[in-house]
């Protein structure tokens, strides 16, 4: 039985990986900022067979409570062996491109509070000895664009450090997944004009729990971003610059 905890539960990606993990039998620990909503999401979970279902409100930005954070889960859960790392924001690109305080908030939404949870976690699982850290970033963190750079440079923030991370816990015995979705149909895209590139939350979950029960490294989601980001990454900077993207 895993017993985990999910960061930024009340996210549709993190909710759909809920379940699935419930159906597991698994043991889950609920962190969100919204409090209603983390209890009936917790009680649709027991539902769908989790052994137990602990929730704690917290917002992300109070990194000086991580330890407590997760001295909190580990002790409901009577051990604590994964964690999803699921928080986060879709920036305002317009907006944080104009100014430095909402750009200083972005990052420490979309970066450092994963990057201090990540430290917090590690520590914890490299002195246990196993243990497995997913965290969220995303193919926008692969390649800065126009249309997205604030959001994609703190992914790309992520991306580096969880795989600086995966290098020195490696050893250790302790995993680091770094997943990076594609387009997910989520409330947080609502607006935007859907395609065949389009997942649903539910289809990236059942990636996320085989990619954690496989020990990956990393996961791109759903597959095909892969190939379509390997691409991108290699393009020349002088045709790139005058893309559209």
């Amino acid at each position: 039985m895993r017993r985990i905890l999910i960061m930024g539960a009340t996210s549709a990606i993190a909710e759909a990986t809920a379940r699935e993990f419930a159906a597991l039998g698994a043991a889950l620990f609920l962190v969100g900022r919204d409090s209603a909503r983390l209890s009936a999401i917790a009680d649709d979970l027991r539902l769908r067979g989790a052994s137990q279902v602990d929730t704690q409100v917290m917002d992300a930005r109070a990194l000086d409570d991580y330890p407590q954070l997760v001295d909190a889960a580990s002790a409901r859960l009577g051990g604590l062996d994964t964690a999803l790392i699921a928080h986060g924001t879709l920036t305002d690109q317009a907006a944080a491109q104009a100014s430095i305080a909402l750009l200083d908030d972005e990052f420490r939404v979309n970066a450092l509070s994963q990057m201090a949870l990540c430290t917090v976690l590690g520590n914890r699982f490299e002195a246990q000895g196993h243990g497995c850290i997913a965290v969220i970033s995303s193919v926008a963190g692969d390649r800065g664009r126009q249309s997205n750079y604030v959001y994609g440079a703190a992914k790309a923030a992520v991306t580096a450090f969880t795989s600086g991370l995966r290098q020195r816990l490696h050893p250790k015995g302790v995993v680091v997944l770094t997943i990076k979705p594609g387009f997910v149909d989520t409330p947080m895209t609502a607006t935007f004009r859907k395609g065949p590139l389009w997942a649903t939350p539910a289809q990236v979950a059942r990636t996320i729990v085989r990619a954690i029960q496989q020990r990956r490294a990393v996961l791109y989601t759903p597959w095909f971003w892969w190939p379509i980001m390997l691409i991108i990454r290699h393009l020349p900077e002088a045709l790139f610059r005058r893309l559209r993207l």
